[in-house]
């Protein structure tokens, strides 16, 4: 067995190092070790304390999440926490626990079993597995109570965010902020304390009492909303207050079941993983090169250049910034500066950080500047001549070695570069709005497009602080391809006697972050009018096309930016019913010959979440999307899907594929072309398989 927990004793003072790179996870062999050791420090007669520390970066980040699916399969009972830290706690030595990196979940549940905890001012400390669906499992519920009070507790833990290390400090948490070497000084404090009574976590109550977790509920209901875990960790910590602590540590481990065994649990699982999944791309050259990228050039300074542009200052990349007009390149230089002074004002920049990052932006009205730039990002309108000519522009000016990159969100990326002399450097990077915020980047590869730009591209999506996401060339590409689907049957609800709000409403009390239509005002309804107008030679006559969105655009209804779409809006944004627009879907509804009827949301939830799933069906076996879980990631980062349902693909093996597929069927008995069954989710559905089995 390896040694996980490294032992020596200098003058008194036993030092265990927890070594289990990169993140010193509690992998299996890591608790026990670390409590044989606990076990040998306190019969030693030359140890008179203890000092626990992480070797490298930090202290212990956390459990080993891949034991969850192990436990939750039979393949392996659950280790006997409470037994283990109970026992490490009953050490008869003074036990400092020496916190640096980040102590997260476990890692925190074995910190506070020491008697003892020390820190550098830069560690984090926090309970944040609500974020996979569970609760901490490890008296985490009933220890941090008894340290910073129950109200701070069950913030940390209903919420899941770290502290930092003052604030774990002022709460209680920590006994000692050590400037300078961390080890000499938990050294010392171990020193001090040798001869005092070790003080058990367990057996504090003086922070606990009877408190109102009302506004804590409220807060959770909203920011957490549908997310079981986050209320069980609530009622969790609420019973450190009103039982012993081993009542309260059998109330925790029922609750802790429940929730990992739960739905929401293997869908959070499934994204956690996901997002590291994704960043393999099967297939791709393993010696592909991977080049730097010091500078980026962006053209077009509307909302998405502009936010694109922020998102490359944000990553220390300076950018050129092109636009055609002085008014147009001011608008978006003003826009770069607005969303600076925004996280400023949110205390995640500071007034001369602003200013710093504004000094890396050079605008201009011509293309000096690209010439060195290693990334080229063309965001100009969604218009395929329009950005085949701004390529022609682009490959004339830019180095050789350049990444040319395309914001479409729809148009064919092949087409595109072939207005370019070089093709394989050609590739679609597909921000999402707002682009410095939103953490997807679907990275779009073109027939040509070379390995090294794929790789390289990738890596920049991580320098970006974005989850890159590999698609084929298809209209649409992953993302919006099935957004269609999705937003086709939210329309047809509306036209056949659903209000746009009771759509909405269903969808958003289903979890998601928004309702199609609403997304349609935020959007434009005007850009996927013009998408559709392109493209109206290739519908196929005698099928249905919604219609009503379409006719809100020729009214000039084009959402939140005209004030008026599928709702009207007032001054803030703020969306409000319109009786308009119910006569307007009336008289398109009569003239399509759609005779309305009474929709219960079930079929609302059924017809646009199974459209989503048979759309992605046929993306996987169209090698579009190149697994499930990547359709997931681009629809929990990109669309608001939420995560505790773990993407569409997920979702649909969570409520079952057979069921799935049933109701495809039916649909497509009941309403034609739109529903063909995908042929994978037919296999599946009679194989009893799996997407990404």
């Amino acid at each position: 067995m390896s040694d996980f927990v490294l032992y020596e004793v200098d003058a008194g003072v036993a030092v265990l190092t927890i070594n289990n790179p990169p993140v010193n996870a509690l992998s299996p062999g890591v608790p026990e070790q670390l409590e044989a050791a606990i076990a040998r420090a306190g019969a030693d007669a030359a140890v008179e304390a203890v000092v626990v520390i992480g070797a490298g970066r930090t202290f212990i980040a956390g459990a080993d999440i891949r034991e969850f699916a192990k436990i939750v399969s039979g393949e392996k009972p659950r280790l006997d926490w409470y037994g283990l830290l109970n026992r490490v706690e009953d050490c008869p030595k003074p036990v400092v626990m020496a916190l640096h990196g980040t102590t997260l979940g476990g890692g925190l549940e074995v910190a506070m079993a020491g008697h003892y905890r020390v820190a550098v001012e830069s560690a984090q400390v926090g309970q944040p597995e609500v974020k996979l669906g569970i609760i901490p499992g490890a008296a985490g519920t009933q220890r941090l109570p008894r340290l910073c009070g129950l109200l701070k507790a069950a913030e940390m833990c209903a919420l899941g965010e770290p502290i930092g290390a003052k604030e774990a400090y002022a709460a209680g948490i920590l006994d000692r902020i050590v400037e300078g070497d961390l080890l000499a000084g938990a050294k010392a404090l171990a020193r001090e304390v040798a001869l005092a009574r070790p003080p058990k976590t367990r057996e504090r109550g003086e922070k606990l009492g009877v408190v109102d977790f009302g506004g804590l509920r409220g807060i959770v209901a909203t920011k957490m909303r549908g997310q079981k875990a986050a209320v069980a960790a609530i009622d969790a910590v609420e019973a450190a207050g009103r039982l012993s602590f081993e009542e309260g540590c059998a109330f925790e481990a029922k609750l802790f079941q429940e929730c990992l065994f739960g739905d929401q649990s293997k869908a959070l699982i499934h994204v956690f993983f996901g997002e590291r999944t994704v960043a393999k791309i099967p297939g791709l050259a393993k010696d592909a090169q991977v080049l730097p990228i010091s500078q980026a050039a962006v053209v077009g300074a509307g909302t998405m250049g502009a936010g694109i542009t922020t998102a490359y200052l944000n990553a220390g990349i300076p950018v050129v910034l092109k636009e055609t007009t002085q008014a147009a390149l001011d608008k978006g230089v003003g826009a770069v500066r607005r969303n600076f002074e925004s996280a400023a004002k949110k205390g995640r920049l500071t007034l001369a950080g602003v200013e710093e990052k504004m000094a890396m932006l050079s605008p201009a009205l011509s293309y000096e500047g690209f010439e060195t730039a290693d990334v080229v990002v063309e965001a100009v309108f969604e218009n395929l001549e329009l950005k085949k000519k701004t390529f022609a522009e682009i490959d004339a000016v830019a180095r050789e070695g350049a990444i040319l990159a395309t914001n479409t969100s729809t148009l064919d990326v092949d087409a595109i570069a072939s207005a370019t002399r070089r093709p394989e450097w050609v590739i679609g990077h597909h921000f999402f709005s707002p682009a410095n915020v939103m953490r997807l980047l679907e990275i779009v590869r073109g027939k040509a497009t070379s390995d090294t730009v794929i790789a390289t591209s990738m890596e920049l999506a991580k320098k970006l602080k974005k989850v890159g996401v590999l698609a084929g060339n298809a209209f649409g590409f992953i993302g919006n391809r099935m957004f269609q689907a999705y937003m086709r049957e939210a329309v047809f609800l509306v036209e056949e006697g659903a209000t746009p709000q009771f759509v909405d409403e269903t969808l958003v009390s289903w979890g998601m972050a928004m309702g199609p239509l609403a997304v349609g005002d935020l959007a434009g309804i005007d850009v996927g009018w013009r998408i559709r107008e392109e493209f109206k030679h290739l519908e196929i006559p005698g099928v249905r096309y919604p219609k009503a969105g379409d006719r809100l655009a020729e009214l000039g209804r084009f959402g939140q930016k005209t004030g008026a779409g599928w709702y009207r809006y007032d001054a803030e944004r703020k969306a409000q019913f319109d009786p308009e627009v119910l006569k307007i879907v009336r008289e398109v509804a009569e003239r399509e010959g759609i005779v309305p009827h009474d929709v219960a949301a079930e079929e609302i939830l059924d017809r646009t979440l199974f459209a989503l799933v048979n759309e992605g069906a046929k993306l996987l076996e169209e090698g579009i999307a190149l697994r499930a879980v990547d359709i997931d990631i681009v629809y929990v980062n990109g669309y608001g899907f939420p995560a505790w349902r773990g993407g569409p693909m997920k979702f649909a093996e969570i409520v079952g594929i057979p069921k799935v597929y049933r109701r495809v069927l039916e649909y497509h008995e009941r309403f034609g072309h739109h529903w063909a069954p995908a042929p994978l989710l037919k296999r599946l559905a009679e194989s009893g398989g799996k997407f990404d089995a």
